[in-house]
């Protein structure tokens, strides 16, 4: 099962190129002008346990944030095709003065309920959840410090989609099953 891929997204205002590996081991490469979003796609890798190389630049950085979130969203989709997954799974994360909850639920129900203190990073939970296709809640049960909220939710999103992504040998769904009514 070959659970990688590259996707490439050329506007007038960015150019993102990424090639992710779901069965990788966490090796992250990130070319990228802005250091703290080089940070945090690192530090998703790294918790997710996924292969990615990403080259990005854009003329500000709300496009390139926002870019980086739909490729990356689309690269995952795309890794995933129709083989069987848990689906479900979430995590919690401490970060010194942060705790941060994210859930997740691979499932073409596109959703994103987001506590974050910081716009540009709520933006890309959302813009990433739009464009893979995913259910997605971050809760921060605490925390003061903006860096570490953000980054205690990078964290813990990428250990929800470890666990997430990982391979069943039949579809986790009750959708496609006929009903028996009792009576």
């Amino acid at each position: 099962m070959d659970r990688k891929t590259e996707v490439v997204r050329k506007t007038r205002e960015t150019e993102v190129r990424l090639k992710l590996d779901l069965d990788g081991e966490g090796v992250t490469k990130v070319e990228c002008e802005e250091q703290f979003l080089r940070h945090m796609v690192e530090t998703l890798g790294r918790y997710a346990n996924f292969d990615i190389t990403l080259e990005a630049k854009g003329d500000d950085v709300h496009h390139l944030v926002e870019d980086v979130a739909i490729v990356l969203g689309k690269t995952l989709k795309q890794c995933l095709g129709e083989t069987p997954i848990e689906r479900t799974a979430f995590s919690l994360i401490p970060m010194d003065d942060a705790l941060v909850q994210v859930a997740v639920d691979i499932i073409e129900r596109p959703y994103a309920d987001v506590d974050c203190p910081d716009d540009l990073y709520a933006h890309f939970f959302r813009s990433f959840a739009m464009s893979s296709g995913i259910t997605m809640h971050i809760m921060v049960i605490r925390g003061y410090d903006q860096h570490h909220i953000v980054e205690a939710s990078f964290k813990a999103l990428g250990k929800a989609l470890r666990s997430a992504v990982l391979p069943r040998r039949s579809e986790l769904s009750t959708k496609d099953r006929p009903r028996v009514s009792k009576g």
